[in-house]
């Protein structure tokens, strides 16, 4: 198909093919982080037990052996002096995240991480294991059956592997023994973060929170970042901040363009727009072509058939260079909605937007994965 016809069919048929709405509105509270309101990791280290000889071996993981003695002297077993090559025990690492006002009994996920040589974890139960947050302080203690998603199938010819069988989870694995100390009604001022500053966005923020209560209480101090001053108040900042994270915001996207070559995903803002440019398109095309000779000596003589190669490579050009203007009231996001209509290659798609930003016709951020 002409570059020109091809054209004149994205124009038609992108309208209908990826309608942008035209006042889409978030949530404060889907935009902003409020500050002190966070997460903290938790680590530990554990024994997994009950595996079907899947486990650690002792020549290349020693310090599984070790943390097996010491569990098993403190449960008061004595093993000392004792060689103990079990083949269904692996050690690992146990990961959570303490959400924000977790209160003592309450229970969190937990994931779990072979660091030996074990080669699958499924059917394994995961001993009491204490929980550390960065000030070494223990919060949790994780123990219970490890749930493992991944598959690895072995036979004597072949080997199957879907995900990794060396990790896996316990749902609600972990109680929280250690709360978090912060009073946050004792705030008198309260910060805002946006999770992805802008200009535009913050000050909207700013306006919609002053245009709900009738005064200001909200103050603009960087695109990042929105002050609350709550002196003279008289809600609690938590009844305050509930009042307030439910206010709808338009966001401002920036105008950008991700392209993943490796799934082929080609993502546009919504503010992306073209200038007026010239788009001309060929398809080189090359073809190796091999048409061997057999040579024979001539008979009664002496010598050896051989086969002599013959090769051929053509160079050329599939379809036709057609140079087609785009006006300007022409959204890329048209263009690629017809070029994807007409079975254009994701691809080639790639290649045209790189070289229509090289040119200058693309007033967008391009991000390449």
């Amino acid at each position: 198909m002409k570059l020109s016809s091809w054209l004149i069919a994205v124009f038609a048929l992108a309208p209908l093919l990826l309608p942008f709405p035209a006042d889409a509105q978030a949530r404060i509270r889907d935009v902003v982080d409020v500050q002190g309101v966070r997460e903290n990791d938790l680590v530990g280290y554990g024994i997994v037990v009950g595996l079907n000889g899947t486990g650690d071996t002792v020549r290349n993981s020693p310090f599984t052996e070790d943390s097996l003695t010491h569990m098993l002297e403190r449960l008061g077993v004595n093993v000392q002096g004792e060689q103990i090559k079990p083949k269904n025990v692996a050690a690992v690492l146990v990961t959570a995240t303490l959400p924000p006002f977790a209160r003592n009994g309450s229970s969190i996920d937990v994931n779990v991480a072979s660091i030996g040589d074990a080669t699958n974890l499924k059917g394994g139960t995961l001993i009491l294991t204490p929980l550390k947050a960065g000030d070494n302080e223990i919060y949790a203690v994780a123990q219970g059956s490890i749930i493992v998603s991944g598959i690895d199938v072995q036979a004597q010819g072949a080997r199957e592997t879907r995900g990794s069988p060396t990790t896996g989870a316990i749902p609600n694995g972990a109680k929280i023994e250690r709360e978090v100390n912060y009073d946050f009604n004792r705030n008198q001022q309260i910060s805002l973060a946006l999770r992805s500053p802008d200009f535009t966005t913050a000050a909207r923020i700013e306006d919609t929170i002053n245009a709900s209560f009738g005064f200001p209480l909200a103050t603009m101090r960087d695109p990042g970042t929105i002050e609350l001053d709550l002196r003279g108040i008289s809600d609690s900042p938590s009844r305050l901040l509930a009042s307030i994270e439910n206010l709808p915001i338009k966001v401002a996207s920036p105008a950008r363009i991700v392209i993943d070559e490796k799934s082929g995903t080609i993502v546009l803002g919504e503010d992306v727009t073209i200038s007026r440019v010239a788009i001309a398109q060929g398809n080189i095309s090359i073809k190796v072509r091999e048409t061997p000779v057999a040579s024979q000596p001539n008979p009664f003589a002496r010598g050896e058939t051989m086969v002599l190669p013959r090769s051929e490579i053509i160079i050329g050009q599939t379809g036709s260079n057609n140079i087609a203007m785009l006006d300007p009231n022409v959204t890329l996001s048209q263009l690629i909605a017809g070029l994807n209509t007409l079975g254009v290659s994701p691809q080639e798609m790639a290649d045209i937007i790189r070289a229509m930003k090289a040119a200058g016709a693309i007033h967008a951020d391009l991000v390449i994965r």
